[in-house]
C-alpha cells in the first residue's frame, strides 16, 4: 500500500509544486537556533598555520548556505603556545596581539584575524559563540617558566608553586625571559597564589569546585586575594579581587570582539553564583555591547538530567536572581542517543522523550563534541581507533555509523538549540585530507548530506516555533510533531525516527495540521506526498537504517511547497578598543597596538585593524577620558595612506566609505604636543564582506625592525615540565627542559605523598627531553610528577582518567 500511495501521488506532487508558491514561515525563536562547533579537539590545517580564524572566515559562506545560525569558536586568549588548543589560559587580555611566551599568535591567529573572522561571520548572518574558560589558569612564568614560581605558594598545599601570573603590556613589553623581567611586567589582571585554591579564606583543595584538575584552580570567594612574595610589579589586591577582575574582563571581551554569545568550559568546577554574576554583567552592564535576555549561553556540565536542572536553577537564583541565565549541553539526552546508536537496533526508542532534561528553555541537544569525540588518527587525519579514556559523556558516536542521521533527527526534533559537531557535518575522517584541505573545497571537505538535510528541514520548517508533541513511542519508532495551532501555518513538521536495521516502520497519528492537508517528506525518504484525513490524521512511513533508502532511519514531513536556500541579511560588526598602558604591547614582534595617549607628545597610537567591504561605511567613535583636550583620529588604507581624519574635543565621530574591500587601520593621537596623558576608548562599526578570501587580505604586521634579541645574561632559565595528553588514560608523554646537564630523577607520587612509580634516575644533558609513562596499575586521580636534579626539584600535576 505504501508503494502504491507513492506512485499515485507523484504526478500530483509535481503539479502542486508548480501551482503553489513557496510558503513563508516564521523564523525559529532565539532559543531554537542551530549552532555549529567550528573545530575539533586538536584542530589544525596546514594551509592556515596558527590561523584557525582565517580558516573559519573562509568556511563561513558554506556554513551560511547550509543554514547555520551560530559558530562556536575555540577559546581565543593566549595560552603557553600555539600547540595548545586554548583550554590552558595564560593571559585573558592577550587575543594574539602581544609578544609573550615566545609567540605573538594564538592557535586562532593574531588579534586582527580573530576580529576579522567574527566580522565575516556577522556578514554571513551568523553569530559568533566564544568558548570561555573560567575555572583555571595555567603556565605561569616566562617562555622558559622563569618567574612563575612563588615560594609562598606552598601554603595552598597542592604542590604547584607556579602561581605568579604577570603579563606583557604596552608599558612593559618583554625584554628578556628572565625572572626579573617577567615579575616586573604590568599587564592588566596580575594573579598571585592567594587567588587560587586553597587559600586562607577558602582552605579547600578537593572536590569539583576546589581540585586543581587542569591547572591552578581559581577561587572566587571574597577573601581570595593577596600579594606575591617575590614579584616587583605587585599591586595591592582587595576583597572580591578575582570575581571583580573576571567580571571586568568578560565585559571587555564582549566589547572588544563583538561576539554574540558564549560557551563555558567545565562549569561544575566553579561556583554557580560566580557564573550568575559574570553573565548578568555581560548581559546588562556592558553598555552598547550588552547581550540582553536572549544572549546565547551554555555551560558544559557532565551529569544527569537532574544535575543539569539543579545547576541551571542554582545559577538562576544566585545573588537574588530570577532569570534563567544559561542553559546546558543536554548530556542526559545525549546518553540516551548514544545508547540508541550503540544498541544496534535493540534500544527502545520510547525512552528518548523522557531522557531530556526538564529545564529546556536554553538547552543545547547534541550528538558529538570535542569532549565526547577523541579519535586516534594516522598522519593524514583518518580514524584508526578511539582514545576512549579521554572521551567524556559516554564516549563518541562514530560519524560513519549508520544511525548517525537518526541521532541528529532526534536532537533536532526535541526542544533547544541543537549543536552540530564539525566531524559530523564534514567528513575529515576518511579522505586523508584533515590537515591539508581548503575549507572552500566541497571535494576535499565534503558535507554529509543527511546532516545538511536535517539542518535545512529544521530551519525551513521552523521546528522550534512550534510546540513539542510526542505522537508515537515504540521500540523501533518515535514520531515527534512540532505543532503550532494559532499561526497561519497551522503546524510545522513531523519527524519520524526508526532504528530498525532493515524494516520500514509506520504509524497513523493525529496531527495539528488539520483536515485534508498535503504533506511532503523533505528528507526525500518518501518520494510521494500524503494528505491528512478529515480528522487531521496521517500515516507516517519511516525508512530503516541499512542504507536501502536515500535516508537512514529518519523522515521529516511538512506542508508541501517549501523550497529555497538561505540568504540571511548581511550584518555589521561593532568592536571597541580600550587604549591604556596596561593593555596592548609595544614590542617590535607584537601588533604594536594599544597604549594610552602619551603626555606632551603627538605620537600616534595604533588602535587596531578592521576588514571592511567596498561601499560599506566605517564609523569610528572616540570617547576620551579627558574631554577638554583636542584629539585626532585617522583611518589608513593598506598602503598606510590616510584616507580620512577628524580632530576636536570631546567625543568624536569619523565616517569613511571605502572604494575597495580590505583591511583599514585606525590610529589616534594628541593634536597638541602640550596635552596630558590619557586613556581613550575607540568604537568602530563596519561591515565585512561575506566572502573573505583571507589569503588576499593577510592581517600581517609590517615589521620595520628585527625582533629584539634577549640580552646576555647569567641567570639560568628554570626547569619546565609538561605532559600530553592531560588528562590521560593509559599513558602520557612528559616533556621537560633542563637548563644544564645533571643527574635527573623522575618519580610519580600520589596525593598522600606515596611514591607510586620510579620512572628513571640517570645523567641527562641540558636541553629538551621527553619520556612516556605507562600507568596501567594506577587508579584514576591526581598524581604529582617530581623531577629532581642536582640543584633543584620541581613538581608537576597530572590527572589520570580512565
Amino acid at each position: 500500500m505504501k508503494n502504491l500511495v507513492r506512485k499515485t501521488c507523484f504526478s500530483v506532487l509535481v503539479c502542486f509544486l508548480f501551482i503553489f508558491p513557496t510558503l513563508t514561515h516564521a523564523q525559529n525563536p532565539w532559543n531554537g537556533k542551530v549552532i555549529f562547533q567550528g573545530f575539533w579537539w586538536d584542530y589544525w590545517n596546514s594551509n592556515y598555520p596558527e590561523g584557525w580564524s582565517n580558516y573559519l572566515a573562509d568556511l563561513a559562506p558554506r556554513l551560511r548556505d547550509i543554514g547555520i545560525d551560530g559558530v562556536w569558536i575555540p577559546p581565543s586568549v593566549k595560552n603557553a603556545g600555539t600547540n595548545s588548543n586554548g583550554y590552558s589560559p595564560f593571559d585573558q587580555y592577550d587575543l594574539g596581539d602581544k609578544y609573550q611566551k615566545g609567540n605573538l599568535k594564538t592557535r586562532l591567529g593574531n588579534k586582527n584575524e580573530l576580529l576579522r573572522m567574527i566580522a565575516v561571520l556577522h556578514a554571513n548572518g551568523m553569530d559568533a559563540i566564544q568558548d570561555v574558560v573560567f575555572n583555571h589558569m595555567d603556565n605561569a612564568g616566562s617562555s622558559t617558566g622563569a618567574g612563575g614560581q612563588d615560594p609562598s605558594a606552598t601554603g595552598n598545599s597542592d604542590g604547584n608553586l607556579y602561581k605568579n601570573f604577570r603579563y606583557a603590556s604596552y608599558a612593559t613589553p618583554v625584554t628578556t625571559e628572565l625572572s626579573a623581567d617577567y615579575l616586573a611586567r604590568s599587564g592588566r589582571w596580575p594573579k598571585n597564589w592567594p587567588n587560587f585554591h586553597a587559600n586562607s579564606n577558602h582552605n579547600c583543595n578537593s572536590g569539583d569546585i576546589c581540585a586543581a584538575f587542569f591547572g591552578p584552580d581559581i577561587c572566587y570567594y571574597s577573601g581570595a586575594y593577596g600579594q606575591s612574595s617575590n614579584a616587583t610589579y605587585n599591586p595591592v589586591q582587595t576583597t572580591d579581587y578575582m570575581r571583580t577582575q573576571t567580571r571586568n574582563w568578560f565585559v571587555w571581551m564582549k566589547k572588544q570582539t563583538g561576539v554574540d554569545g558564549f560557551r563555558f568550559d567545565a562549569v561544575k568546577h566553579f561556583e554557580p553564583w560566580a557564573m550568575q554574576d559574570f553573565l548578568w554583567n555581560v548581559k546588562y552592564n556592558a553598555g552598547w555591547a550588552g547581550g540582553g535576555a536572549n544572549m546565547f549561553s551554555v555551560g558544559e556540565y557532565v551529569g544527569s538530567a537532574s544535575d543539569l536542572d539543579t545547576w541551571i536553577n542554582d545559577v538562576k537564583t544566585s545573588n537574588g536572581g530570577t532569570e534563567d541565565m544559561t542553559g546546558t549541553f543536554d548530556f542526559s539526552l545525549r546518553q540516551a542517543v548514544k545508547n540508541m546508536v550503540s544498541g544496534g537496533g535493540g534500544y527502545n526508542l520510547a525512552n528518548i522523550p523522557g531522557a531530556q532534561q526538564t529545564n529546556r528553555f536554553r538547552t543545547v541537544p547534541f550528538v558529538n563534541n570535542h569532549d565526547t569525540f577523541r579519535p586516534i588518527k594516522d598522519s593524514t587525519g583518518n580514524y584508526t581507533g578511539w582514545d576512549a579514556g579521554n572521551e567524556l559523556g559516554g564516549g563518541h558516536i562514530d560519524p560513519f555509523d549508520a544511525r548517525l542521521a537518526a541521532a541528529y533527527a532526534i536532537t533536532f526534533a526535541v526542544d533547544g538549540s541543537p549543536q552540530v559537531f564539525f566531524e559530523d557535518l564534514f567528513n575529515v575522517g576518511s579522505l586523508g585530507k584533515r590537515y591539508s584541505h581548503l575549507p572552500t573545497s566541497t571535494t576535499n571537505l565534503p558535507v554529509r548530506d543527511d546532516i545538511a538535510n536535517i539542518i535545512w528541514c529544521h530551519q525551513k520548517l521552523n521546528f522550534k516555533k512550534g510546540s513539542y508533541k510526542v505522537r508515537w513511542q515504540a521500540a523501533d519508532l518515535l514520531i515527534i510533531e512540532r505543532g503550532y495551532k494559532s499561526g497561519p501555518e497551522n503546524s510545522y513538521a513531523i519527524i519520524g525516527v526508526n532504528d530498525n536495521w532493515n524494516t520500514w516502520q509506520n504509524a497513523t497519528i493525529q496531527t495539528d495540521f488539520g483536515a485534508n492537508v498535503q504533506l511532503h517528506d523533505y528528507s526525500g525518504a518518501n518520494t510521494s506526498d500524503i494528505w491528512t484525513d478529515g480528522s487531521g490524521k496521517a500515516t507516517i512511513y519511516v525508512p530503516p537504517c541499512d542504507g536501502s533508502n536515500t535516508r537512514r532511519g529518519y523522515c521529516i514531513w511538512g506542508p508541501a511547497g517549501v523550497t529555497g536556500g538561505f540568504n540571511p541579511s548581511q550584518r555589521s560588526t561593532t568592536q571597541e578598543w580600550e587604549m591604556a598602558n596596561d593593555l596592548g604591547d609595544s614590542h617590535a614582534s607584537s601588533l604594536q597596538q594599544g597604549g594610552a595617549l602619551p603626555a606632551s607628545s603627538t605620537a600616534l597610537r595604533t588602535v587596531g585593524k578592521i576588514f571592511d567591504e567596498t561601499g560599506k561605511t566605517i564609523t569610528v567613535n572616540l570617547f576620551p577620558t579627558n574631554t577638554a583636550q583636542n584629539l585626532t583620529v585617522n583611518v589608513y588604507n593598506s598602503s598606510n595612506t590616510i584616507v580620512q581624519t577628524t580632530s576636536g574635543t570631546g567625543n568624536l565621530t569619523l565616517t569613511y566609505t571605502p572604494g575597495s574591500t580590505g583591511l583599514y587601520t585606525v590610529k589616534v593621537k594628541n593634536t597638541s604636543g602640550t596635552n596630558p596623558a590619557q586613556n581613550v576608548f575607540v568604537k568602530v562599526t563596519y561591515t565585512a564582506p561575506k566572502v573573505a578570501n583571507t589569503a588576499s587580505y593577510p592581517a600581517r604586521v609590517a615589521q620595520t625592525t628585527m625582533p629584539e634579541k634577549p640580552r646576555a645574561v647569567t641567570e639560568k632559565p628554570a626547569i619546565t615540565i609538561k605532559n600530553y595528553p592531560d588528562p590521560f588514560s593509559a599513558s602520557t608523554t612528559v616533556s621537560f627542559y633542563l637548563p644544564s646537564a645533571s643527574l635527573t630523577n623522575v618519580q610519580v607520587y600520589n596525593l598522600q605523598g606515596q611514591l607510586v612509580k620510579q620512572v628513571f634516575n640517570k645523567q641527562l644533558a641540558g636541553g629538551q627531553h621527553q619520556v612516556t609513562i605507562q600507568t596501567p596499575d594506577l587508579a584514576p586521580g591526581i598524581y604529582m610528577l617530581k623531577l629532581t636534579t642536582g640543584s633543584e626539584s620541581k613538581l608537576h600535576r597530572m590527572l589520570l582518567s580512565r
